[in-house]
């Protein structure tokens, strides 16, 4: 089977913008995200080896302890919008709060509302059984490797969606790299691993191999 090419911008939905968010609601997308669209672009990915890659970084987005430990975080230039308004609908829809998603901006306006006021110093406080989403299609700027340096030696976990950058792969858990002439756009992978993170059926699959893992650590029950 022929790989086929995906070009131009891939866009399923609306983006959201700081302009479209209002103090009264939490970051949303603008509408529904269209399942459909993401159920197409994964038959089109199935024998190419990205749809395990997005459901393993999904997988690990819910390993995130609590809400609001889902810290998800972009370059000064790129603040990541569109995947923090996908995984909200994804926490609300598939019922995981631990997908609650918490953006971290690099310079907050005055007065904004709280959900949209976070600034970098949440990444100081970042700790063990939280998650940093690092999401930049360029190569990451040096203050921002530094700063997930420091919430990686403070035992969150680091995940990333990067545009190739072997310095912010060499600090995070895990990364999907998404090359700029590859097979599926930055916005592209972004939906899929939301939409992987939010799957409900993943959640019974753990458990079942959850429960294999304390079958084997506990040894069989007997029964009277």
């Amino acid at each position: 089977m022929s790989r086929p090419e995906m070009t131009g911008k891939h866009s399923l939905c609306q983006p959201i913008t700081p302009e479209s968010a209002t103090p009264r609601c939490p970051v949303r997308h603008h509408g529904v995200m269209d399942s459909g669209s993401v159920a197409f672009l994964r038959e089109l990915l199935a024998e190419t080896g990205w749809l395990e890659r997005t459901r393993e970084l999904g997988l690990a987005l819910r390993a995130t302890r609590s809400p609001g430990g889902l810290l998800v975080v972009g370059t000064p230039d790129e603040e990541p919008w569109h995947v923090t308004a996908h995984l909200s609908d994804e926490a609300r829809l598939s019922g995981l709060p631990q997908l609650a998603p918490t953006l971290v901006r690099w310079s907050p306006p005055p007065g904004a509302p709280a959900h949209l006021s976070v600034g970098l110093d949440r990444l100081e406080q970042a700790a063990r059984g939280e998650t940093l989403f690092v999401l930049t299609e360029q190569r990451a700027p040096v203050p921002l490797l530094e700063r997930v340096d420091d919430a990686r030696r403070t035992g969150a976990t680091i995940l990333a969606i990067e545009g190739g950058d072997p310095e912010l792969a060499g600090l995070a858990h895990d990364a999907i790299a998404v090359p700029l002439d590859g097979l599926v756009t930055f916005d592209g992978a972004q939906h899929l691993v939301s939409a992987a993170a939010g799957e409900v059926e993943q959640r019974t699959r753990l458990r079942d191999r959850l429960a294999r893992l304390l079958d084997k650590v506990s040894g069989p029950q007997m029964t009277d």
